[in-house]
């Protein structure tokens, strides 16, 4: 392979030798050398500055090859700390990760309309707990309310865990797309009105002296399996996110694929039936009304005796019902069963439209959907992909499911703010606002 030149500075390079010790460390600078193509004297100089800036650090291990033994290099787990926060149609869920994707802490507490905390104690002493508005906060009303619950979250876990302010690369706020990237927030997230236009990013820097972007769920949840995972950046990579719609990312050379706006991947949006029901998005017959699980839950509460068999009250929110539905279709409950089956044979058609146009070769299932069902969807995926991928002929998919699918989008959230960090060049540019 011809060398390449290239500027030790440049953020590909830096992103690219980062990518490579994430997914194959142990690495050795040799073994860089033949991955990338690079000199030998700016892989030298690109490693060192990634060990003097504390990103990678060499093991003591070296590998004796008959000539000067190789010292291997690894991502430094503790090298900085990404924060991730989920917007829930009921509750919040903070989530904070090392530099290669452990979770380090955790809180679940009840969104701003909810009034109490769904959860105990984060990890290191973050208490799960719901201030209200601190003086000062920008906004009034539900909207001040609401940045400043974001706020406290932040920095309720953050000092629960004794994290000093600078190692933290930063803050990610995740929810259900449209994204409003110009504003730094959300057009009109399903269910979560309170969200709908506020400019998050610059209200929350303003407050917390720290980088804060704002991304869909998807997005996130299918840069953190791929970031945790260790998944190599030659593989094309993509996860299909489910909470209470339907959505999607795919990873191409290490960084996810955007579009225009940063809201590609809305996979549940594809009609799947010719003039089915309106969807709020505009079209009709879209993949999310049919096998989300709000739509299987007003299915299921459709037929006659169910919901009371299952004891599912009407006041049941959709996320709780459609566990319970699960978990009967797991039990063995028929009439459970079906709705669940036509949901996972529905989505599976998803996934092989996401196989087609991308040729994946690794493809994830995360999202609170798949917490109770993930088996039955997994198994039906691999299934129509195995009949009906077009490469079928040339290479399997694997399909896996997420090994934490309910906080995948928050902990997606850390990996975004780490990715952007560490390796600027794949990741979404981080400059503190405010």
């Amino acid at each position: 392979m011809a060398r390449r030149e290239s500027t030790a500075a440049g953020p590909g390079s830096r992103a690219l030798i980062v990518d490579l010790i994430r997914s194959s460390g142990p690495i050795s600078r040799v073994e860089l050398v033949d991955a990338t193509g690079l000199t030998q004297p700016t892989i030298s100089t690109i490693v060192r500055r990634l060990i003097d800036d504390g990103v990678v650090r060499e093991t003591g291990d070296t590998v004796a090859t008959g000539g000067k033994p190789r010292t291997m290099l690894i991502i430094n787990s503790r090298a900085a700390y990404g924060v991730g926060i989920h917007l829930g149609s009921d509750a919040l869920t903070c989530v904070v990760t090392d530099t290669r994707g452990g979770t380090v802490g955790r809180s679940l507490v009840a969104g701003p309309n909810a009034g109490t905390a769904l959860g105990g104690p984060a990890p290191g002493g973050g208490t799960g707990s719901s201030p209200g508005p601190a003086p000062g906060a920008t906004g009034s009303g539900a909207t001040g309310d609401a940045v400043e619950q974001l706020a406290a979250l932040y920095r309720d876990v953050t000092e629960g865990l004794g994290l000093d302010r600078q190692s933290v690369a930063g803050l990610a706020v995740v929810g259900p797309g449209p994204v409003d990237l110009a504003r730094g927030g959300f057009l009109a997230p399903p269910g979560l009105p309170q969200w709908a236009g506020l400019g998050l990013a610059d209200a929350l820097a303003a407050r917390l002296d720290v980088p804060v972007l704002v991304d869909s769920d998807a997005a996130a949840a299918t840069v953190g399996e791929f970031w945790s995972r260790q998944v190599s950046r030659d593989r094309t990579f993509g996860c299909l996110y489910m909470n209470s719609g339907i959505g999607s990312g795919i990873v191409l050379d290490g960084s996810l694929h955007r579009g225009s706006s940063s809201n590609a991947g809305k996979i549940g949006h594809v009609a799947v039936i010719r003039d089915g029901e309106s969807c709020p998005c505009g079209n009709r017959g879209c993949l999310e009304m049919y096998a989300a699980p709000r739509a299987v839950v007003h299915r299921a509460r459709a037929v006659p005796g169910l919901a009371d068999r299952l004891r599912i009250s009407p006041g049941d929110p959709d996320a709780r019902a459609f566990d319970v539905l699960a978990r009967a279709a797991l039990y063995g409950d028929e009439q459970a069963r079906a709705l669940v089956a036509e949901s996972a044979a529905l989505l599976a058609e998803g996934a092989v439209t996401l196989v087609n146009l991308w040729d994946l070769d690794t493809l994830v299932l995360a999202g609170p959907g798949f917490v109770v069902a993930g088996s039955i969807y997994v198994s039906e995926v691999r299934r129509r992909l195995a009949e009906h991928s077009y490469t079928r002929d040339v290479h399997s998919v694997r399909v896996e499911l997420s090994s934490n699918p309910r906080d995948a989008a928050a902990i997606g959230g850390a990996a975004l703010v780490l990715q952007g960090s560490v390796a600027p060049g794949h990741g979404p540019e981080l400059a503190a606002r405010g």
